[in-house]
């Protein structure tokens, strides 16, 4: 337990910048939080970090058993640079199709990885996890970061109070992405406690064929336990090659190498932001490119 209490100080507290030259309204700040700047390089470090830790200082989660979970590749690093730290044994159930980058840092980090079918996203990858449990108990404590309530409250206690301070509680909007809807649910629930004026816009891909890692269309797809749908004032839907687009576009004008799944967000943001007279519009850069070397080398012609 002291191992994992110790990174406390590596998990949240990333930059705020402002997004100046994509801005299409000079009369709204729009602003994005940098969330690699943190161990493991993704904004999951704040919601594995959360697990791990409430699951030891539970009981449920102890010498002999192995942390088990679905990812589409971010929060299985978290796990993995935690749990090397801290000596606990890690499963992970992966759809085959994640980036190879992320595939190779799990192997590095010795992570046991379960390839799952590519057509099944997350979705197929939880459903292998509850079958790995049910036919062995006793060797596995199933974190299931989808209907865990510390995924949530880690967004709840920290991302949200950092964006309240940093913009000096001016935050006017929060713009994200539906995925386990761990940031959303945690950050808005507690903005809306900070001002009931917050307006909160939730993402999703356009289409249940899309190209954001770890998002989910949610008419089709299983729905996570933690989400609240009675959370969001309304929903934007982002094009996958809308925000191909935008990752060039951050790059070029920006001089921000940015993931597929942030590219989406500041999609969003800015859609937002243009329709408004004035106020100050937050979004989160989940991860930076990165992990996405195929793909980035592709949009760039490298």
């Amino acid at each position: 337990m002291n191992k994992i209490a110790e990174l406390e100080h590596y998990v949240g507290n990333t930059p705020l910048i402002e997004i100046r030259s994509l801005n299409p309204n000079k009369n709204v700040r729009v602003l994005a939080k940098l969330e690699w700047h943190q161990f493991g390089g993704s904004v999951k470090a704040r919601a594995a970090y959360n697990i791990i830790r409430t699951a030891l200082e539970n009981g449920d989660l102890y010498e002999g058993k192995s942390l088990l979970d679905a990812t589409s590749g971010n929060t299985g690093i978290a796990y993995a640079i935690f749990c090397a730290v801290a000596g606990i044994d890690l499963t992970l159930c992966v759809p085959e199709n994640c980036s190879e980058e992320r595939k190779q840092i799990l192997k590095a980090l010795g992570a046991n990885v379960v390839y799952t079918s590519p057509f099944e996203t997350t979705d197929g990858a939880q459903r292998v996890a509850r079958e790995m449990v049910a036919s062995d108990p006793s060797a596995y404590f199933y974190a299931d970061q989808y209907a865990n309530d510390a995924n949530w409250l880690a967004h709840y206690h920290g991302t949200a109070v950092e964006l309240w301070n940093q913009t000096r509680e001016q935050i006017t909007h929060f713009v994200s992405g539906l995925g386990t809807t761990g940031t959303f649910t945690g950050t808005g629930t507690r903005l809306l406690e900070f001002n009931p004026n917050i307006e909160l816009i939730g993402l999703q891909p356009d289409s249940a064929l899309h190209g954001m890692e770890g998002w989910k269309h949610l008419e089709t797809a299983h729905i996570p336990g933690i989400y609240n749908d009675k959370l969001a004032h309304r929903f934007l839907e982002v094009d996958t090659m809308e925000a191909y687009d935008m990752i060039q576009q951050v790059a070029r004008h920006e001089g921000l190498l940015i993931s597929p799944s942030s590219a989406a967000n500041l999609v969003g943001a800015l859609k937002v932001a243009e329709n408004l007279d004035t106020g100050t519009v937050v979004t989160v850069f989940p991860d930076d490119a990165s992990k996405y070397g195929a793909l980035t080398s592709q949009l760039f012609n490298l």
